[in-house]
């Protein structure tokens, strides 16, 4: 599973972080009185980056730099996008994992767990709308950001929110990507408030 780039593919300015992660740590910063734009891409971020707990023993999966650990955003004006990704190995189980994440998780409001982009258990949306699917109304469609191959738990709102993931494809050890993403809000959303 790559977690990171299934959500990525939701946003067409993509091409333009990857271009700024190209350069490593990256700062860009441009402003006048009523336009400011900030971009900014890093490659080393921490799980107390990401507001989540170290996992006791895991160590940091050093990987080629496509899929390397990742802390990448823009503000324009009130507009926010930001993405933080930081991926561990352990050698216990992945139950192991997802009950040590569902703790730290639980400090951002109700955890929701999900198989393949479908929830797992009653909880089907958490009070602050968040779901499996990314659709705000609770609905169940993969395409709208990737199909998911994976099993993972999340909580925040759906424009702000973490998630611990499990990456089910290594046999021999567990290992899992810690994700923190906030979206820009739409203008249906802050009409809804």
């Amino acid at each position: 599973m790559n977690l990171s780039a299934r959500h990525l593919c939701l946003f067409p300015s993509i091409a333009l972080f990857a271009a700024v992660l190209s350069c490593g740590s990256t700062t860009l910063n441009a402003q006048n009185s009523d336009f400011n734009l900030e971009l900014h891409a890093k490659k080393n971020v921490t799980a107390s980056q990401i507001g989540l707990s170290d996992y006791p023993g895991a160590t940091p999966v050093k990987q080629n730099d496509d899929d390397s650990n990742a802390d990448f955003g823009f503000s324009f004006g009130k507009t926010h996008f930001r993405i933080l990704v930081a991926k561990y190995t352990t050698t216990d189980t992945p139950d192991q994992v997802l009950a040590f994440y569902h703790k730290s998780l639980s400090h951002y409001g109700e955890v929701l767990e999900c198989n393949n982009d479908k929830p797992v258990g009653n909880l089907t949306v958490t009070r602050s709308g968040l779901t499996c699917s990314g659709q705000e109304d609770g609905g169940q469609s993969a395409s709208d950001n990737g199909s998911s191959d994976g099993h993972d738990l999340r909580a925040g709102s759906p424009h702000q929110f973490r998630i611990a993931a499990i990456d089910e494809f290594h046999p021999h050890s567990t290992r899992f990507e810690l994700v923190f993403i906030e979206l820009p809000k739409d203008n249906k959303t802050v009409e809804k408030k």
